[in-house]
């Protein structure tokens, strides 16, 4: 995690992304922070087909009504050009705060 979240503070999110692949091969299971760097590296590639595919993997998971992690997956969506899934995460979060409405005005 601590490298993911590096090499994402450096702009290099292929390479973050790649580290995530490495992880889940191993067996790894990354937590909330792990994810919130990964939909930072899929936003940073303008990659929807991964980033999808990494949202599926937070899909019945603790956090994922977490506002933090609602507002990354916002982001990344807004900024892979799926609006659509920004909007439908935003609506799906119970309690949006002032940086989740940033977020989705931004998009």
């Amino acid at each position: 995690t601590a490298m993911i979240t590096a090499y994402c503070h450096h702009f290099q999110g292929k390479e973050a992304l790649q580290l995530y692949h490495q992880m889940e091969l191993e067996g790894v299971v990354p937590g909330k922070v792990t994810f919130l760097s990964i939909f930072d590296a899929c936003a940073s590639q303008a990659a929807l087909s991964e980033a999808k595919r990494v949202h599926a993997h937070i899909s019945g998971r603790e956090f994922e009504s977490d506002v933090d992690v609602g507002t990354a997956l916002v982001n990344m969506y807004s900024k892979c050009g799926s609006l659509e899934d920004a909007r439908r995460i935003f609506d799906k979060l119970p309690r949006p705060d002032a940086v989740l409405w940033t977020a989705m005005i931004a998009a």
